[in-house]
């Protein structure tokens, strides 16, 4: 029996392309990642605050290469897709941006990301969001993009709401951090959505 809707984005969107590099305001690229950038990786996941928030700890250089061997893999399988948000000067990496979780046939992804302690403050985390975002609409074509945090983790909140992704609510006792379960909110931008900044907090 066929199916009365098509779907969003068809299957091969992505894989039958080079995962593009991104420019980004503020002298930002989001490009893939290389083996070059474990080190970075590898401090990064160093930071207590970082990891406050990750189920996942980096115990060599070499172990974030097989990480960053299959962030590179993950965009043939259109799983999941995974940029470096470097410094388009000096090329040095500055965070990670990824969409995860990608159902292209529904057209919908969730959007994350990190930065480096060296480039928080300087609003490196929304302006990579909104390039991936405004990509993800107008380039690929989904349709809803979610983005997930825990209710105590307030920075990735503002990163939310400086960038359009209205809240919509809690769900309730969501996913398990290292000090137990935590409630997460859950934001969302639809596709023609104009970010529309200082939305309310659920």
């Amino acid at each position: 029996m066929p199916f009365k809707i098509s779907d969003i984005v068809a299957a091969g969107a992505l894989a039958r392309r080079a995962q593009p590099t991104l420019p980004a305001p503020g002298a930002l690229v989001l490009r893939p990642w290389t083996a070059a950038d474990a080190p970075a990786v590898y401090e990064a996941f160093q930071d207590p605050v970082l990891q406050r928030w990750h189920a996942r700890v980096a115990d060599s250089e070499s172990e974030v290469r097989g990480w960053i061997e299959g962030w590179i893999e993950a965009w043939g399988e259109e799983r999941d897709a995974y940029w470096a948000i470097a410094d388009a000067g000096s090329d040095e990496v500055v965070g990670r941006v990824a969409l995860r979780c990608m159902v292209l046939g529904d057209g919908q992804a969730e959007i994350a990301y990190w930065t480096m302690p060296s480039s928080r403050g300087r609003g490196v985390a929304p302006r990579a969001v909104m390039a991936l975002s405004e990509w993800a609409f107008d380039e690929v074509g989904l349709h809803r993009l979610e983005l997930t945090h825990s209710t105590a983790n307030e920075a990735s909140c503002r990163v939310a709401l400086k960038t359009g992704f209205a809240a919509e609510g809690t769900k309730r006792s969501a996913l398990l951090h290292e000090d137990g379960w935590h409630d997460m909110h859950l934001h969302a931008r639809i596709k023609g959505e104009a970010a529309v900044f200082g939305s309310r907090r659920p």
